[in-house]
């Protein structure tokens, strides 16, 4: 399947959360599939932290460029193009082409940098419906998502009940736990530390704060593997070029009581995360960063109700497949568990499927035969049967 990338501009202002105004911005998407002519099979997939807004297939230039969720969407897939009219849309303050840190600020002329406004989910949210209307999308067969994706399926099920059919949240939260929010706040300091950083504005001094980006990766990427999963791919190995090393000489080797060590990466663990690490480096913005885990933080759709999700969740009229898996540490099944708990108690239709699988939080995005059915048959059974009377 062939991906072509797209852009719409928006010239109506857009107040956010935060009281700021984006007086115009624009919206990266990519499409797959066909509208039919009842605009009644429209899905709208959310993407998750260092994701994009291309959700499946390939570049007809690149021939590696698979999307993120390739294994998931597409044709004969569990969210099947054949049928489905899939919208894949980059969040605003992303780095993949929506407006954002990078991009020109029209009251100066000069990239935004540190003075792009903060954005929360419900920003997210509010940009994708006016893409959608702009689609002439009235209402969505069904809006999906994966962790941070999971949250804004939440958000727009109450938000805009009209406006959705059905909501697939998976491997999500209803809030993030305080160690989570730790964890985003251990990743951002090692950003704002870097000596390159400079405040946010490193692009006026032509330099990248690597090293922050280098180890917020790290940390994030530690969280998404199970410690399971993390023994059976790498236990206590050491790397090929480690095994292979028998100079001693290294500036940064000692020897204490006869044992050499070094603090070159020798595990295949160390140099597995300094690989990520240094390949998110070079793509991934560390304004966009700051601001996106901040969103992460700042969701809490109970906050507003006195701590009762169900009360968040009572203006919806979506049905609800909630997701979970058993290895997640990051968004346990308890946390899933509260989401189908605040449902059943708006007395709202809801199925939940926690998958037995080893690969941690990123279990969503990996093939997994259990977990894809689930979805498949979701998709052909609950949300093609809405169209009907749609």
């Amino acid at each position: 399947m062939i991906a072509s990338p797209l852009k719409m501009l928006f010239t109506e202002p857009l107040k956010l959360a935060s009281g700021a105004v984006l007086s115009e911005y624009s919206l990266a998407f990519e499409t797959y599939g066909n509208l039919n002519p009842q605009k009644t099979n429209a899905v709208l997939i959310c993407h998750a932290l260092n994701a994009s807004h291309h959700v499946a297939g390939v570049y007809e230039d690149q021939a590696k460029s698979e999307g993120w969720w390739d294994n998931m969407v597409g044709p004969g897939k569990p969210v099947d193009t054949d049928h489905f009219f899939v919208i894949g849309v980059n969040n605003l303050g992303s780095c993949f082409g929506s407006t954002g840190p990078l991009s020109t600020n029209p009251a100066t002329g000069k990239p935004y940098g540190a003075d792009f406004p903060m954005v929360t989910v419900e920003d997210w949210v509010d940009s994708h419906v006016r893409l959608l209307d702009q689609l002439g999308i009235r209402q969505l067969a069904a809006v999906m998502g994966g962790s941070l994706g999971g949250m804004q399926a939440m958000c727009l099920s109450y938000r805009y009940p009209d406006r959705v059919r059905h909501a697939i949240v998976i491997a999500a939260a209803p809030n993030l736990s305080a160690q989570n929010i730790a964890f985003n706040e251990v990743a951002r300091q090692a950003i704002m530390t870097d000596p390159d950083f400079y405040g946010g504005h490193f692009e006026t001094k032509n330099t990248v704060p690597k090293n922050g980006l280098m180890v917020a990766r790290m940390i994030g990427h530690i969280t998404y593997i199970s410690d399971d999963q993390m023994e059976t791919k790498f236990g206590r190995g050491l790397s090929e070029k480690s095994e292979k090393s028998e100079d001693s000489s290294k500036p940064q080797t000692e020897s204490v009581a006869g044992l050499k060590f070094s603090f070159e990466p020798e595990f295949q663990i160390e140099s597995y995360l300094r690989y990520q690490g240094e390949k998110f480096s070079r793509y991934y913005d560390a304004n966009t960063y700051l601001r996106v885990t901040k969103a992460l933080d700042y969701f809490d759709p109970a906050a507003e109700h006195g701590g009762d999700l169900a009360k968040a969740f009572a203006p919806a009229t979506a049905q609800f497949l909630v997701i979970s898996f058993t290895t997640d540490w990051r968004f346990s099944p308890a946390r899933s568990r509260e989401i189908v708990k605040a449902l059943l108690d708006d007395k709202k239709d809801v199925t939940y499927a926690e998958i037995d699988a080893p690969h941690g939080h990123d279990a969503f995005l990996l093939d997994n035969a259990l977990y894809h059915r689930t979805v498949r048959a979701y998709f052909e059974h609950a949300v093609i049967a809405s169209e009907a009377t749609a």
